[in-house]
């Protein structure tokens, strides 16, 4: 096996792991390590080149420093992905995949801790814990959790910016059902709010409607449903600049990572009046849940914890004021104050 770093400064680095017995292509992107060991999931798709998945690590591993600044863990950023396709790769040969990189897991001894993302489960989490691995997310689903953070920040984005107490008579409109947006999905609907679903599954999506009175369009017309709340809760940097003057929302808020394609999306989406809970903030429910396991909270500390997350939104609403009414500035800039503290 061959993992070769590229570090442009001691707590930054790329990794790149190849394995040509298990057929293992692999990125684990270390960003800042200043609050702890970096803590992110693997993630398993095709990327069109390697450079096409060290960006995305690397953007994905900075995002996750500053989820873990914001809701005050003691991780630093990283994530990891694996070029492969993960829903066709089953049996011995994707065992002996996973052998492979929970090998390269464990030469970092400590400094990555993988758990579960797009594509990957807690089967082979637990195959990465085999090899002598720190992992999380190896035998609990984390997925109602992180749905959980993203509805309180969902009602709290909904209150303090659309003036609406709570979800009830809300629409919102949730790409992805899968674990963690089927959930979002029945705490939504719970609270009253009209559900629009899809999903790249439409049987699934036509499912968790009916469940839930809701409705089920086409994938391809989900992000420009006419709705209060939109909530990208699948596949990264779905709000394009194209995408942008088509949207029919007031707020953005989902379970997905990374859902802004570049850095100028935020200022163009409140060009229009639309604001963009950023989120890395919304989605931290799951890393929570992880680090609730880890330490041995019980429920009600781990309840509390999550709901906070719609606590954080309304602060960063109030803050937000200072930074031309960006929510996504307001975050940056609370957890740079994190940061800096704990160097200082």
């Amino acid at each position: 096996m061959d993992a070769t770093p590229h570090a442009p400064c001691p707590s930054r680095q790329a990794i790149t792991v190849s394995d040509p017995d298990s057929g293992l292509e692999a990125v684990i992107a270390l960003d800042d390590l200043t609050l702890g060991p970096g803590f992110g999931g693997v993630r398993m798709r095709r990327y069109a080149s390697k450079a096409a998945a060290v960006e995305e690590a690397e953007r994905l591993a900075h995002a996750m420093t500053f989820k873990h600044a914001l809701a005050e863990l003691p991780y630093g950023g990283a994530k990891s992905v694996i070029n492969a396709d993960g829903s066709s790769l089953h049996g011995e040969a994707r065992t002996r995949l996973f052998e492979a990189f929970g090998d390269a897991v464990a030469g970092l001894e400590g400094r990555y801790i993988p758990g579960v993302d797009m594509a990957t489960t807690l089967a082979d989490m637990a195959v990465v814990r085999s090899r002598g691995a720190r992992v999380y997310c190896a035998d609990a689903d984390p997925s109602p959790w992180t749905a959980r953070g993203v509805h309180a920040a969902m009602r709290a984005g909904v209150q303090g910016l659309l003036g609406t107490p709570g979800l009830d008579g809300v629409r919102v409109a949730i790409q992805g059902v899968g674990s963690v947006g089927a959930e979002l999905a029945r705490l939504v609907a719970e609270e009253g709010g009209h559900v629009v679903v899809a999903d790249v599954d439409p049987t699934r999506a036509e499912g968790v409607a009916e469940r839930l009175g809701g409705r089920a369009v086409d994938v391809a017309d989900i992000v420009t449903t006419d709705c209060d709340v939109f909530a990208p809760s699948a596949v990264a940097r779905v709000v394009t600049a194209d995408i942008v003057p088509h949207l029919r929302c007031r707020l953005i808020a989902g379970a997905a990572n990374d859902t802004l394609d570049a850095d100028d999306i935020d200022a163009a989406l409140l060009a229009r009046g639309i604001t963009f809970v950023p989120d890395f903030v919304a989605n931290a429910g799951g890393v929570i849940h992880e680090h609730a396991r880890a330490t041995g909270w019980s429920e009600e500390q781990l309840t509390h914890a999550v709901d906070a997350i719609g606590d954080r939104v309304l602060d960063l609403v109030g803050e937000a004021t200072e930074h031309e009414g960006s929510l996504v500035e307001a975050a940056l800039a609370r957890g740079r104050r994190r940061l800096a503290d704990a160097t200082a």
